[in-house]
């Protein structure tokens, strides 16, 4: 592996580790209703687990209100089931037509909760960037070790990975700013 390749693979794992953190970030409520909190729900129909934003169109009209609107409406009570066993604390309302979602407002120990996963994905998110970071300090070592690059090659190397780490790392903690902000400030 070249060591443009070693860089461009630490990066592409990053990017991924980033949106992985992102996309557990917007599944955390705040006290405004949020499409994000029920789109990755996972409905028992037509004999699979389908994620909720393939058999609905979720929409917030209100700030404290998710609507779901099944395209099959004969999928609502399945749909139903799918937001009870999510545990999101939140009750649906079905016309047989539609879902409503009321969102209450948060208690403060449901805020300091929440900030606290938020703190826990970031965390988590961090870690794997700094395991990417050692497989390809692992890969770097490898390529000196096989003369495929000097020792000021490898040290170079490294640096760049260590700065790559670095951005990512305040990328993750900036959106985890962002995230209880939005939790506290809802």
């Amino acid at each position: 592996m070249s060591s443009d390749d070693v860089l461009i693979d630490a990066e592409e794992r990053m990017e991924k580790a980033i949106s992985v953190l992102l996309h557990n970030l917007s599944g955390i409520r705040t006290g405004r209703a949020n499409p994000g909190l029920v789109d990755s729900l996972k409905v028992e129909v037509y004999g699979s687990a389908t994620p909720l934003k393939q058999l609905a169109s979720i929409g917030t009209p209100e700030p404290q209100q998710i609507v779901i609107r099944p395209y099959d409406t004969s999928t609502i009570k399945e749909i139903e089931k799918a937001i009870v066993a999510g545990d999101l604390g939140l009750n649906p309302q079905n016309d047989g037509r539609i879902i409503r979602l009321n969102v209450p407002p948060l208690s403060t120990d449901v805020r300091k909760k929440m900030v606290s996963r938020i703190k826990e994905l970031a965390e988590e998110a961090k870690v794997s960037l700094r395991n990417i970071r050692r497989d390809a300090n692992k890969a770097i070592d490898a390529a000196e070790k096989a003369k495929e690059i000097s020792e000021d090659d490898r040290d170079s190397m490294k640096e760049n990975v260590q700065e790559l780490t670095k951005k990512f790392e305040t990328k993750a903690s900036e959106s985890a700013k962002a995230r209880e902000a939005e939790v506290l400030d809802a």
